[in-house]
């Protein structure tokens, strides 16, 4: 949920209330993949009824979302904002083609991640046909304590900001496996900065196992790419010999790419 408050009590003068509003309500459908009620929306937002009602409205006037009963749901139409991203992201476009590759040699779903408001976002994705308890595509978001990107993307930041998010973040168990503290996460930090990988080993969901390696730009870790697969299927062990060495390379290649867009 966003803190509209701060936001609009800090005194910026450019700030766009109005637009900070829409979007927030507009993000709502995203975390809740399903139809929205006022109420709902007003709850994940912090806004009024009448104010989320209004930005209902005029998302419905403009054609991106439309009413259903007392509901409200999307309308294609906002799709092409994310396609806007989608279709001038270098990255993006760069890494879908070599993440099909990669799905076609391992038989594996794979993803590449970024770091956006502390949590990892899904910018490219490449399927099996394998039911997984945990659906993903482009535009999920995940913690990043606990998962492999997200490891891999705190552990190409300073120790300054590893403290700072950790500080920021709610460290929760989702499962008894998970790590939450502190100390423990930071010198995870450290070992994946080392090796060059993470492995997470059901953190994020019971039955669930990745590995994920960092994509470096010019600046450091701009980006990870991961497997995940369910742990009846593979062990710890056989990640790091299957499929670190392929992983590996595609980050190699998709760093060659966007350190050098002309190729």
């Amino acid at each position: 949920m966003y803190n509209l408050t701060m936001l609009e009590a800090n005194g910026d003068p450019e700030f766009m209330t109005s637009l900070a509003r829409g979007l927030a309500v507009l993000r709502c459908f995203a975390d809740e993949q399903r139809p929205m009620t006022i109420a709902q929306a007003s709850r994940l937002t912090g806004l009024s009824r009448p104010a989320v009602k209004r930005c209902l409205h005029t998302l419905v006037r403009l054609g991106y979302a439309a009413q259903e009963g007392v509901s409200y749901v999307l309308r294609p139409k906002v799709l092409a904002l994310g396609y806007a991203y989608l279709s001038s992201s270098t990255l993006a476009m760069r890494a879908q083609p070599l993440l099909d590759q990669l799905r076609d040699e391992l038989h594996e779903s794979c993803s590449l991640g970024v770091n956006e408001e502390d949590e990892v976002y899904y910018v490219a994705r490449a399927e099996v046909s394998r039911i997984m308890s945990i659906s993903l595509r482009v535009g999920s978001r995940l913690p990043l304590y606990c998962t492999s990107m997200g490891r891999v993307l705190l552990s190409g930041q300073s120790k300054e900001n590893q403290r700072a998010y950790l500080r920021r973040a709610k460290l929760v168990a989702l499962t008894p496996h998970t790590q939450t503290e502190p100390g423990d996460l930071l010198a995870l930090f450290d070992h994946v900065a080392q090796e060059g990988y993470a492995i997470v080993d059901q953190e994020l969901e019971i039955g669930l196992r990745s590995i994920a390696v960092p994509v470096e730009g010019p600046d450091g870790v701009v980006a990870a790419i991961n497997i995940g697969m369910q742990a009846t299927r593979i062990t710890v062990a056989e990640l790091r010999s299957r499929y670190l060495p392929p992983l590996r390379k595609v980050a190699a290649e998709l760093r060659a790419l966007v350190t050098n867009p002309r190729r």
